[in-house]
């Protein structure tokens, strides 16, 4: 299976669209959604093209494909307008053996999970990390599609067969990084 991974749209449909066409373009089979979808936060800027209703019309279109977990800025009344669940704290995926844990970071970190893993992707911070975890684990986080910090590249990440790749929102790969 090949995965897009993607955090912290916070309602703009403009990002959500861009990481919606690199689903296509790189012929991806599901989206993992690692939270904060449609609220912006009360410490963040309203991001370009801010639309919640459309981002939520938008994603349920694809409600088959969608892996969520729940993010801080996520509530029981977005649920109401999303079309795949929403209210996990993370999701455990196995694909070909390996162990995916997908949360959005808040409650749960590399080193606090107590579930083993091979891949974990958080998101949360809104900066881009690929890097080796402990027992040659992967870490990664995406990145926010929508309000990067620290001078981090807006993006997303893909995983494919034991490899992540991490993109900036506009397609281009950025690092490799395989088990």
């Amino acid at each position: 299976m090949k995965y897009l991974i993607c955090s912290d749209i916070h309602g703009s449909y403009t990002t959500c669209k861009k990481v919606i066409d690199q689903f296509h373009l790189l012929k991806c089979d599901f989206i993992i959604l690692l939270g904060d979808i449609l609220y912006h936060g009360p410490r963040n800027p309203i991001p370009e093209g801010h639309d919640p209703q459309a981002v939520a019309d938008f994603l349920n279109k694809y409600s088959d494909k969608i892996i969520a977990c729940r993010g801080n800025c996520d509530s029981e009344v977005d649920q109401l307008l999303l079309n795949f669940p929403v209210t996990q704290d993370y999701s455990m995926i196995l694909d070909d053996g390996t162990r995916i844990f997908a949360t959005h970071g808040h409650l749960y970190s590399p080193d606090n999970t107590k579930i083993q893993y091979d891949v974990y992707f958080s998101g949360h911070t809104h900066i881009q990390v690929l890097e080796r975890g402990d027992h040659n684990s992967i870490i990664c986080n995406p990145g926010s599609t929508s309000l990067p910090k620290a001078s981090s590249s807006a993006g997303f990440a893909v995983y494919e067969n034991h490899s992540v790749m991490l993109y900036d929102i506009e397609g281009t790969k950025l690092k490799t990084m395989s088990l």
